[in-house]
C-alpha cells in the first residue's frame, strides 16, 4: 500500500525550483495544452516572469504543482479583450492569478487546495480584492468550486479554449474554511492553540472524565455528583443556589428570563454590546416590560447616568446586565449595580457568562445569574447554569416546564434528561483546577497581551477603563479581513475568534484567555501577530510600525 506523499507548499526562492517551474510549464501550456508551441529545450519562460510570483507544491525535489500571482498591469487579459474594467466591479485592488499547472499523478483535490491557500493568502496580504485568470474550460467545475465567476467571451481557439473569470474578496471568504481547513493533511498539523471563548481548551483530566461510558440520570450516583457539582459551583461563586440545565448559556438567559415574567412588575436592562443586546431581544421574547439604557459598544455606564435611569424608574422590580460584556471585555460595576439595587429594593440579574472561572466572580445579593460549563470553567459546551440568591417553587401554570427552575430544585436537579459526560467533565474541572492560580495566571496574561499587541499599533477596542484580562477585542481596518486574518491564522496553529456575524460586521478579531492558558503559548501567538503586523503593514492604513 503506498503512504501518501509528503508535500509542501511554499513560494519559489531556489535556482532548481525556478528551473522546473519553467520545465512544468512547458509541459502544461505547450505539450498537454497546445497554448504555446513546444521547442527542443522543452522549456517555456513565462513572459511575465519576473514580474512573477511563483507559488509551488514540492514533493522532494520535485516541483509537481505550480501557480503565479502578479499585480502588474496591463495584464495578460488586458491583452486579449479591450474594454477589460468594463467587466469588472469597480473600485477593486485587482491582481492576476495565472500559470496553474500540476503534474497528472498529482491532479487531486489536496494540490490545488494548498496551491490556491497559499496564493490566496499572499494576494490578501498584499491588499488585492479582486483575482482574474483566463481559466481552461476542462477546469471549470474546480474554479467555481473555489469561487470564481466567468464573465466576458471566451477566448483560445478549438485547441485551447480559455473563460475569463474572476474571483473577488467576499467570494472566497465564503468557500476559503473549505479550502483551507482540509488543505493539508490533519494528522500532520499539531494541535490548534485555543484563543477562542468558546470552546475552550480542556485539562486532560475533563477529556478522560468527558471519554467515560455514559451512566443514567437517575442513577444514585449521577444523583450524588449533581449535588457535588451544585455545591461546588455555588462556592466558587458564592451563591446560595444554583441548577444545571442541558443546554448553552443563551438557554439559562431564557431560563432568567422565565423567572423575570413571575415578577409583578416592569424592568430595566442594560446594553453597551451584542451581549446587552442580547438581554434585550431575550427580554422581547418574553414579554417582559422593560426600559433600557444604552451605551456604546465598548463604552461604559457612567454612575450618574446609572443612578439616574435607577431612579427616573422606580417603580422597575429588577434590573439585568452583563457582567463581563464579551463582544468588546468591557466590565461593567458589578459592586456598583449591587449598591444601586439594594438601595432601591431591586432585584439584580447577570449575564456573567464570560466571567466565572475568568474573574473573581461574588453572586451574593444577585437575584439571578447565568453561567456556562464551556469558558472559564474550562470545560465542554452544553451545560447551563443558573444562579440565585433565594429559593424557587415550582410554577406548573406559568413556565414551560423546561425552564421551571423551581422543577429543577423539586426534582434534585434532575427532572429530565441529563448528559452523564457533560456533568463529569465539568465536575473534573472544577476540582482538578486550582483556581486562585488560574485568576492570576489570566490576570497577568490579559494585561500583557493588550500591552503588546497596541505597541504593535493593533487598534484594542475599549483600550481605557476596567476590562475583562480574559477577552482581547481589536478592530481591523478594512483593508485587513479579519475573517480571513482568523484563517490565516489558524493555518498557522492559533484559533482566534473572527466569525461571528457581529465580529463580522465590525471587522473584529478577539483573542480569549478562557480554557487552559500558559504563558508560552501567549507569547507564541503574540511573536506571530508581530510579525504578521509587519508583513501586513503597508495595508493597515499606511501606518508604520513603532521603533
Amino acid at each position: 500500500m503506498n503512504s501518501k506523499p509528503n508535500l509542501f507548499y511554499k513560494v519559489a526562492s531556489e535556482d532548481w525550483e525556478f528551473e522546473q517551474v519553467h520545465l512544468l510549464n512547458h509541459r502544461t501550456f505547450a505539450e498537454e495544452i497546445p497554448q504555446h508551441q513546444p521547442n527542443a529545450t522543452r522549456r517555456l519562460v513565462d513572459k511575465f516572469h519576473a514580474e512573477n510570483t511563483y507559488v509551488i507544491c514540492v514533493c522532494g525535489k520535485q516541483v509537481v504543482g505550480m501557480v503565479a500571482l502578479r499585480g502588474n498591469r496591463p495584464f495578460s487579459l488586458d491583452q486579449k479583450m479591450p474594454g477589460l474594467d468594463g467587466y469588472l466591479p469597480p473600485g477593486r485592488a485587482l491582481c492576476e492569478i495565472r500559470l496553474l499547472a500540476v503534474e497528472p499523478t498529482f491532479r487531486y483535490s489536496e494540490v490545488c487546495r494548498g496551491l490556491f491557500s497559499l496564493v490566496a493568502r499572499l494576494a490578501i496580504n498584499r491588499g488585492y480584492d479582486l483575482a482574474l485568470i483566463s481559466g481552461t474550460t476542462r477546469q471549470i467545475k474546480l474554479y467555481r468550486h473555489i469561487g470564481f465567476e466567468p464573465f466576458g467571451p471566451v477566448l483560445g481557439n478549438s485547441a485551447a479554449v480559455f473563460q475569463p473569470m474572476f474571483l473577488s474578496l467576499e467570494a472566497f471568504e465564503e468557500k476559503a474554511e473549505v479550502l483551507w481547513e482540509a488543505g493539508a493533511a490533519d494528522e500532520q498539523r499539531r494541535a490548534p492553540l485555543n484563543f477562542l471563548p468558546g470552546p475552550v481548551a480542556v485539562a486532560e483530566g475533563v477529556r478522560t472524565a468527558f471519554e467515560q461510558p455514559p451512566v443514567s440520570h437517575r442513577s444514585r450516583s449521577f444523583t450524588g455528583d449533581m449535588q457535588t457539582v451544585k455545591r461546588n459551583l455555588a462556592e466558587l461563586v458564592r451563591a446560595e443556589h444554583v441548577e444545571v440545565l442541558l443546554g448553552s448559556g443563551t438557554l439559562a438567559n431564557d431560563a432568567i428570563a422565565a423567572q423575570l415574567s413571575l415578577l409583578e412588575g416592569p424592568g430595566l436592562i442594560l446594553s453597551n454590546g451584542e451581549f446587552g443586546e442580547r438581554l434585550v431581544d431575550h427580554g422581547r421574547r418574553l414579554g417582559l416590560a422593560f426600559e433600557t439604557l444604552e451605551a456604546p459598544w465598548g463604552g461604559r455606564f457612567e454612575e450618574s447616568d446609572l443612578r439616574s435611569f435607577v431612579m427616573e424608574n422606580s417603580q422597575a422590580k429588577w434590573l439585568w446586565g452583563v457582567h463581563c460584556e464579551t463582544s468588546t471585555g468591557v466590565l461593567n460595576d458589578v459592586a456598583l449595580l449591587k449598591s444601586l439595587c439594594a438601595e432601591t429594593g431591586t432585584a439584580l440579574c447577570l449575564d456573567c457568562i464570560s466571567a466565572i472561572g475568568t474573574l473573581p466572580v461574588d453572586l451574593r445579593g444577585v437575584f439571578l445569574a447565568s453561567g456556562t460549563s464551556g469558558k472559564g470553567l474550562g470545560s465542554y459546551p452544553g451545560l447551563a447554569l443558573v444562579f440565585s440568591d433565594h429559593g424557587m417553587a415550582p410554577q406548573p401554570a406559568r413556565l414551560p416546564r423546561y425552564l421551571d427552575l423551581g422543577f429543577y430544585a423539586m426534582c434534585e436537579g434532575t427532572p429530565f434528561t441529563q448528559s452523564s459526560n457533560l456533568l463529569y467533565a465539568l465536575k473534573a474541572a472544577l476540582e482538578q483546577t486550582e483556581w486562585s492560580q488560574k485568576l492570576e495566571t489570566v490576570a497577568e496574561l490579559g494585561p500583557l497581551v493588550r500591552r503588546r499587541l497596541a505597541a504593535l499599533g493593533y487598534e484594542l477596542i475599549a483600550p481605557e477603563g476596567p476590562h475583562s484580562p480574559a477577552v482581547v477585542t481589536l478592530a481591523l481596518p478594512r483593508s485587513i479581513s479579519a475573517r480571513s486574518f482568523g484563517w490565516q491564522l489558524q493555518e498557522a496553529g492559533f484559533l482566534v475568534a473572527s466569525r461571528s456575524e457581529y465580529l463580522l460586521r465590525r471587522n473584529w478579531l478577539q483573542i480569549c484567555l478562557m480554557g487552559e492558558c500558559r504563558r508560552e503559548d501567549v507569547e507564541s501567538l503574540l511573536e506571530h501577530l508581530g510579525s504578521a503586523a509587519r508583513a501586513q503593514w503597508p495595508a493597515f492604513d499606511k501606518r508604520a510600525l513603532p521603533a
